[in-house]
């Protein structure tokens, strides 16, 4: 992911987040150019199931109204942005409970997938 906003325009700053003391938090906080923040959780799907953590559904799940995703990328390296909103259904019934806002495959569409990710101004 970083070397896909490398080749972006974008003046994004990043901050990855691991934290003991707050069980829950998404991988990766971004601000944009304007101090937009926006929270990713990454995960690495196999097959149909998305792996997240009780803490994780709860976090996403409060916070569904600002900008929170979950990003999954399969196998077959295709990469499908979710709303935190749904963490729920994606973590009871997969990748088939809910249709992805956006999916991206290689070669990636980065600006595309920052411009949702992490938008300019708040929406």
């Amino acid at each position: 992911m970083s070397d896909g906003l490398m080749k972006t325009n974008r003046k994004i700053q990043t901050t990855r987040l691991e934290s003991w003391v707050m069980p829950g938090i998404p991988d990766v906080l971004f601000c944009s150019e304007s101090g937009v923040f926006s929270f990713v959780e990454l995960k690495i799907v196999r097959g149909t199931k998305v792996d997240l953590s009780p803490h994780q559904v709860a976090f996403l799940s409060r916070h569904a109204h600002a900008p929170v995703w979950i990003a999954t990328r399969s196998r077959d390296l295709v990469i499908r942005v979710f709303a935190g909103a749904d963490a729920v259904d994606l973590r009871m019934d997969g990748l088939a409970a809910v249709p992805a806002l956006a999916v991206f495959e290689e070669p990636y569409d980065w600006a595309a997938f920052f411009a949702l990710i992490c938008p300019i101004e708040c929406v």
